[in-house]
């Protein structure tokens, strides 16, 4: 597969350059290595993108710390190839939602840009006799970070997130590790805050990036690849939120449906308004 060079790129054939005319022969030989072996890594980094594009779908294990010390864990199928989707359940503690749900796991769906939490039905409100709770994600991520949520292209999916590779500034192949029983090679990207690029517009621009990552200029991305050059493991650190996803199986998904919304009780508004008042 042929690359396109990205100006991450240009900046390391430029420090080549520099290189060259401070040290000589030897240290354009070890410059030339070093932008060869980019050049390699970025290679098996696309493959597997292009592979995680096209299955479009796989069973997944998601940790998410937002910087509390208290990992959300998540378990279940997500989808992409349509917008990002996921039918998955979550510790019930961790998620701060035992208010609302009595079971050690809630189940969340993630379709049509909405997030639907299982609940038991409430006693009053807008969530009374209600079995799910619905948040659109414009309440969180306003209306443009919504929207990055839309389409194939969109963000907070791992193809988007593996796509946003080809815009780091500095990559490393770290070796070889096992991961759940799987031989892979871990690599590590770094996009700044000057080779964010499109990357950014993926996260729905400034908005959405700066919801999440609380104004942080750069991303760290670990990945481990295995075998048929598909990821086994993404990791994502942004700030103090890190993200960590398990891939176990590819593909063949059930396609993820919102609830009956007779069943449902939508607190987008509430939600609205709560933060208007704080702001």
């Amino acid at each position: 597969m042929k690359l396109k060079h990205t100006a991450a790129w240009v900046g390391i054939t430029v420090a080549a350059t520099l290189t060259v005319s401070a040290c000589g022969a030897d240290g354009a030989k070890t410059a030339a290595k070093a932008v060869d072996n980019a050049d390699k890594i970025m290679a098996v980094l696309s493959r597997a993108t292009d592979r995680t594009e096209q299955l479009g779908s796989a069973q997944v294990k998601v940790s998410t710390d937002l910087g509390t010390g208290t990992p959300i864990a998540m378990d279940g199928t997500y989808s992409w190839g349509d917008g990002l989707a996921f039918d998955a359940e979550m510790d019930t503690a961790a998620a701060q939602m035992q208010r609302l749900q009595d079971s050690p796991k809630t189940r969340v769906l993630f379709v049509d840009g909405a997030y639907y939490y299982d609940i038991d039905p409430q006693p009053s409100g807008p969530l009374a006799g209600k079995e799910w709770m619905k948040i659109d994600s414009s309440a969180i991520f306003g209306d443009k970070g919504s929207q990055a949520f839309s389409g194939s292209s969109g963000g907070g999916n791992p193809a988007a997130a593996m796509r946003g590779l080809k815009y780091a500034s500095n990559v490393k192949e770290l070796g070889r590790e096992t991961v759940d029983g799987q031989g892979t090679t871990h690599y590590r990207a770094v996009v700044d805050k000057a080779h964010m690029g499109k990357f950014k517009d993926a996260y729905g621009g400034d908005n959405l990036m700066g919801s999440v990552t609380g104004g942080t200029d750069s991303m760290t991305m670990d990945i481990w690849v295995g075998s048929k050059d598909l990821p086994v493991r993404l990791k994502q650190a942004i700030g103090a939120v890190e993200v960590t996803m398990d891939f176990q199986k590819f593909g063949a998904t059930a396609p993820v449906k919102a609830p009956p919304a007779a069943q449902t009780g939508d607190l987008t508004e509430q939600i609205k308004k709560a933060q208007e008042q704080q702001g």
